[in-house]
């Protein structure tokens, strides 16, 4: 049985759990997810996870922040001034917004706090500066 390498086409099941045993994502009840192995689509730690992996294993992996989604860069938080933020625009904490960069690129930010005076506006990637476990089983290399 051949074993997954870089460059191969794989598909597989997961289930995403932080440290306090949450999940946080998984393909259960949909397709396998598909990857090219060593691209880059998805996080470091998992291509490392797969690669080696033949058709039918199955294992639990952890995975550091820093080959996961890295840590929390303060630098991603962002304060704008309250007035200057439009009404319709909700400012629930925890509410996932899509802003642009001066040079047009979209940048995913979350609602972290509102004061009466500024929005302050957090650009890390939800996940950053958490382990994450794997439960991970190859279903197929295309």
């Amino acid at each position: 049985m051949s074993e997954a390498k870089a460059g191969d086409t794989v598909r597989i099941h997961y289930t995403g759990t932080l440290s306090d045993g949450s999940t946080f994502d998984s393909s259960a009840g949909r397709d396998p997810l598909e990857f090219t192995l060593g691209s880059g689509q998805v996080i470091p730690g998992f291509d490392k996870a797969v690669d080696g992996m033949t058709v039918g294993d199955q294992k639990t992996v952890e995975i550091p922040a820093d080959d996961a989604y890295g840590q929390r860069d303060p630098n991603g938080m962002q304060s704008f001034p309250r007035d200057k933020v439009p009404d319709d625009i909700p400012l629930d904490i925890g509410t996932r917004l899509q802003l642009s960069t001066p040079s047009g690129q979209p940048v995913m930010v979350t609602v972290s706090e509102v004061t009466e005076t500024e929005v302050i506006l957090d650009a890390n990637h939800p996940l950053a500066g958490q382990d994450l476990t794997f439960e991970i089983e190859l279903v197929e290399i295309v």
